[in-house]
Protein backbone atom coordinates (compact mmCIF):
# COMPACT_ATOMS: atom_id res chain seq x y z
CA UNK A 1 0.00 0.00 0.00
CA UNK A 2 1.11 3.61 -0.44
CA UNK A 3 -0.70 5.43 2.35
CA UNK A 4 2.71 6.62 3.57
CA UNK A 5 3.09 8.64 0.35
CA UNK A 6 5.75 6.68 -1.54
CA UNK A 7 6.46 3.34 -3.20
CA UNK A 8 8.83 0.61 -2.07
CA UNK A 9 11.49 -1.04 -4.22
CA UNK A 10 13.06 -3.29 -1.61
CA UNK A 11 13.07 -7.07 -1.03
CA UNK A 12 13.76 -8.56 2.39
CA UNK A 13 14.06 -12.13 3.67
CA UNK A 14 14.48 -13.87 6.99
CA UNK A 15 15.06 -17.43 8.19
CA UNK A 16 13.68 -16.80 11.66
CA UNK A 17 11.63 -13.58 11.62
CA UNK A 18 14.24 -11.85 13.82
CA UNK A 19 17.19 -11.18 11.54
CA UNK A 20 16.27 -9.72 8.15
CA UNK A 21 18.46 -9.41 5.06
CA UNK A 22 18.06 -6.55 2.59
CA UNK A 23 18.25 -8.85 -0.42
CA UNK A 24 18.39 -6.32 -3.25
CA UNK A 25 20.32 -3.47 -1.64
CA UNK A 26 21.41 -1.07 -4.38
CA UNK A 27 19.41 -2.95 -7.02
CA UNK A 28 15.82 -1.67 -7.05
CA UNK A 29 13.27 -4.08 -8.48
CA UNK A 30 12.64 -3.54 -12.22
CA UNK A 31 8.86 -3.75 -11.83
CA UNK A 32 8.44 -0.65 -9.66
CA UNK A 33 6.80 1.56 -8.78
CA UNK A 34 3.58 -0.28 -7.96
CA UNK A 35 1.24 -1.22 -5.15
CA UNK A 36 -1.69 -3.57 -4.54
CA UNK A 37 0.02 -6.31 -6.56
CA UNK A 38 -0.43 -10.06 -6.14
CA UNK A 39 2.49 -12.19 -4.96
CA UNK A 40 3.02 -15.93 -4.65
CA UNK A 41 5.64 -18.70 -4.74
CA UNK A 42 5.53 -21.19 -7.62
CA UNK A 43 8.18 -23.56 -8.99
CA UNK A 44 10.77 -22.30 -6.49
CA UNK A 45 10.37 -18.72 -7.71
CA UNK A 46 8.88 -15.53 -6.33
CA UNK A 47 6.12 -14.07 -8.53
CA UNK A 48 4.82 -10.49 -8.70
CA UNK A 49 1.65 -10.12 -10.73
CA UNK A 50 -0.45 -7.08 -11.66
CA UNK A 51 -1.05 -4.14 -9.35
CA UNK A 52 -1.13 -0.44 -10.10
CA UNK A 53 0.11 2.98 -9.12
CA UNK A 54 -2.06 5.18 -6.91
CA UNK A 55 -1.25 8.82 -7.74
CA UNK A 56 -3.81 10.09 -5.25
CA UNK A 57 -1.63 8.75 -2.43
CA UNK A 58 1.90 8.64 -3.88
CA UNK A 59 3.33 10.68 -6.80
CA UNK A 60 3.69 8.56 -9.95
CA UNK A 61 2.52 8.17 -13.51
CA UNK A 62 -0.89 6.54 -13.59
CA UNK A 63 -0.65 2.85 -14.50
CA UNK A 64 -2.70 -0.33 -14.19
CA UNK A 65 -0.64 -3.49 -14.66
CA UNK A 66 -1.31 -6.94 -16.08
CA UNK A 67 2.33 -7.96 -16.27
CA UNK A 68 4.06 -10.93 -14.64
CA UNK A 69 7.55 -11.04 -13.10
CA UNK A 70 9.42 -13.87 -11.36
CA UNK A 71 12.72 -14.36 -9.57
CA UNK A 72 14.66 -17.20 -7.96
CA UNK A 73 16.60 -14.91 -5.63
CA UNK A 74 14.71 -11.60 -5.26
CA UNK A 75 17.49 -9.77 -7.10
CA UNK A 76 17.33 -10.81 -10.76
CA UNK A 77 13.81 -10.63 -12.19
CA UNK A 78 12.44 -12.03 -15.45
CA UNK A 79 9.38 -10.64 -17.18
CA UNK A 80 7.04 -13.25 -18.62
CA UNK A 81 5.36 -12.80 -21.99
CA UNK A 82 1.79 -14.01 -21.37
CA UNK A 83 -0.32 -15.09 -24.30
CA UNK A 84 -3.78 -13.69 -24.94
CA UNK A 85 -6.34 -14.18 -23.65
CA UNK A 86 -5.54 -13.61 -20.01
CA UNK A 87 -6.92 -11.56 -17.13
CA UNK A 88 -7.45 -7.78 -17.32
CA UNK A 89 -5.44 -5.31 -15.24
CA UNK A 90 -5.95 -5.80 -11.51
CA UNK A 91 -4.56 -6.33 -8.05
CA UNK A 92 -6.00 -6.06 -4.54
CA UNK A 93 -5.87 -9.83 -3.88
CA UNK A 94 -4.61 -10.85 -0.44
CA UNK A 95 -2.89 -14.13 0.35
CA UNK A 96 -1.91 -16.45 -2.47
CA UNK A 97 -3.25 -19.51 -4.25
CA UNK A 98 -0.96 -22.02 -5.93
CA UNK A 99 -2.99 -25.17 -6.48
CA UNK A 100 -2.45 -28.30 -8.59
CA UNK A 101 0.89 -26.84 -9.71
CA UNK A 102 -0.78 -23.73 -11.10
CA UNK A 103 -0.98 -20.04 -10.15
CA UNK A 104 -4.59 -18.95 -9.61
CA UNK A 105 -6.06 -15.46 -10.05
CA UNK A 106 -9.35 -15.23 -8.15
CA UNK A 107 -11.22 -11.95 -8.51
CA UNK A 108 -9.57 -8.71 -7.48
CA UNK A 109 -9.92 -5.19 -8.77
CA UNK A 110 -8.46 -1.74 -9.20
CA UNK A 111 -8.37 1.30 -6.93
CA UNK A 112 -9.66 4.66 -8.10
CA UNK A 113 -7.23 7.14 -9.67
CA UNK A 114 -7.60 10.73 -10.94
CA UNK A 115 -8.16 9.55 -14.54
CA UNK A 116 -10.19 6.45 -13.65
CA UNK A 117 -12.32 7.54 -10.68
CA UNK A 118 -14.37 4.34 -10.44
CA UNK A 119 -13.01 1.12 -8.99
CA UNK A 120 -13.28 -2.17 -10.87
CA UNK A 121 -14.40 -5.41 -9.23
CA UNK A 122 -13.90 -8.92 -10.64
CA UNK A 123 -15.13 -12.41 -9.84
CA UNK A 124 -13.47 -14.32 -12.66
CA UNK A 125 -11.16 -17.32 -12.21
CA UNK A 126 -7.89 -17.88 -14.13
CA UNK A 127 -4.94 -20.24 -13.74
CA UNK A 128 -1.55 -20.88 -15.32
CA UNK A 129 1.23 -23.43 -14.91
CA UNK A 130 3.93 -21.11 -16.26
CA UNK A 131 2.67 -17.51 -16.21
CA UNK A 132 2.51 -17.55 -20.02
CA UNK A 133 -0.51 -19.64 -21.03
CA UNK A 134 -3.65 -18.88 -18.99
CA UNK A 135 -6.92 -20.79 -18.69
CA UNK A 136 -10.18 -18.98 -17.94
CA UNK A 137 -12.22 -21.29 -15.73
CA UNK A 138 -15.06 -18.85 -15.04
CA UNK A 139 -16.04 -15.40 -16.21
CA UNK A 140 -18.48 -14.92 -13.34
CA UNK A 141 -18.02 -17.03 -10.24
CA UNK A 142 -21.01 -17.41 -7.87
CA UNK A 143 -19.30 -15.28 -5.22
CA UNK A 144 -19.82 -11.54 -5.53
CA UNK A 145 -17.13 -9.59 -7.38
CA UNK A 146 -14.71 -8.22 -4.83
CA UNK A 147 -11.34 -6.73 -3.98
CA UNK A 148 -9.18 -6.73 -0.85
CA UNK A 149 -10.32 -10.31 -0.24
CA UNK A 150 -8.05 -13.18 0.72
CA UNK A 151 -7.34 -16.39 -1.16
CA UNK A 152 -5.74 -19.58 0.11
CA UNK A 153 -5.27 -23.30 -0.48
CA UNK A 154 -6.48 -25.62 2.28
CA UNK A 155 -7.84 -29.16 2.45
CA UNK A 156 -6.97 -29.65 -1.24
CA UNK A 157 -9.28 -26.79 -2.23
CA UNK A 158 -9.11 -23.18 -3.32
CA UNK A 159 -10.63 -20.67 -0.90
CA UNK A 160 -12.01 -17.14 -1.24
CA UNK A 161 -12.73 -15.30 2.01
CA UNK A 162 -14.30 -11.93 2.89
CA UNK A 163 -13.35 -8.80 0.94
CA UNK A 164 -14.97 -5.60 -0.23
CA UNK A 165 -17.73 -5.51 -2.87
CA UNK A 166 -19.15 -2.54 -4.76
CA UNK A 167 -22.78 -3.06 -3.74
CA UNK A 168 -22.54 -4.69 -0.33
CA UNK A 169 -19.31 -3.30 1.15
CA UNK A 170 -17.40 -5.51 3.58
CA UNK A 171 -18.09 -9.23 3.23
CA UNK A 172 -18.11 -12.21 5.62
CA UNK A 173 -18.72 -15.04 3.17
CA UNK A 174 -16.37 -17.96 2.50
CA UNK A 175 -16.27 -20.08 -0.66
CA UNK A 176 -14.26 -23.14 -1.71
CA UNK A 177 -13.62 -25.13 -4.89
CA UNK A 178 -11.76 -28.29 -5.80
CA UNK A 179 -11.36 -27.30 -9.46
CA UNK A 180 -11.82 -23.52 -9.79
CA UNK A 181 -15.08 -24.00 -11.71
CA UNK A 182 -17.51 -25.37 -9.12
CA UNK A 183 -17.81 -23.25 -5.98
CA UNK A 184 -19.60 -23.91 -2.70
CA UNK A 185 -20.32 -21.52 0.17
CA UNK A 186 -19.54 -22.25 3.81
CA UNK A 187 -22.75 -21.31 5.66
CA UNK A 188 -23.10 -19.17 8.76
CA UNK A 189 -19.58 -17.79 9.10
CA UNK A 190 -19.35 -16.55 12.72
CA UNK A 191 -17.19 -13.48 12.35
CA UNK A 192 -18.02 -9.88 11.43
CA UNK A 193 -17.71 -8.57 7.84
CA UNK A 194 -14.28 -7.24 6.87
CA UNK A 195 -11.69 -6.97 4.14
CA UNK A 196 -7.88 -7.09 4.06
CA UNK A 197 -7.59 -9.76 6.74
CA UNK A 198 -4.57 -12.02 7.23
CA UNK A 199 -5.38 -15.54 6.02
CA UNK A 200 -2.97 -18.49 6.18
CA UNK A 201 -2.75 -22.22 6.85
CA UNK A 202 -1.18 -23.48 10.08
CA UNK A 203 -1.45 -26.68 12.14
CA UNK A 204 -4.05 -28.34 9.93
CA UNK A 205 -6.30 -25.32 9.89
CA UNK A 206 -7.24 -22.28 7.82
CA UNK A 207 -6.72 -19.15 9.92
CA UNK A 208 -8.16 -15.65 9.61
CA UNK A 209 -6.78 -12.83 11.74
CA UNK A 210 -8.18 -9.32 12.13
CA UNK A 211 -8.87 -7.10 9.09
CA UNK A 212 -9.83 -3.55 8.23
CA UNK A 213 -12.82 -3.54 10.59
CA UNK A 214 -10.24 -3.36 13.38
CA UNK A 215 -11.50 -6.40 15.27
CA UNK A 216 -8.58 -8.01 17.10
CA UNK A 217 -9.99 -11.48 16.58
CA UNK A 218 -8.46 -14.81 15.50
CA UNK A 219 -10.47 -17.61 13.86
CA UNK A 220 -9.54 -21.11 12.76
CA UNK A 221 -11.38 -23.46 10.39
CA UNK A 222 -10.72 -27.18 10.77
CA UNK A 223 -12.03 -30.09 8.76
CA UNK A 224 -14.47 -32.22 10.75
Amino acid sequence: DVNQGHYHNDVWSSADGKKWDFVNAGRPVPWGPRALHYTCVHKDRLWVIGGQTVPGFAPSAEAFYRDIWSSSDGISWEKSKPKEPYWPQRGMIGGSAVFKDRIWILGGGTYETPKVPERKFFNDVWSSADGVSWTKHLGLAPWEARQYHDVAVFDDRLWVLEGYAAASGNRKDVWYSADGANWYEVPATPWKPRHAASVFTFKNGLWMVAGNNMESDVWKLERE
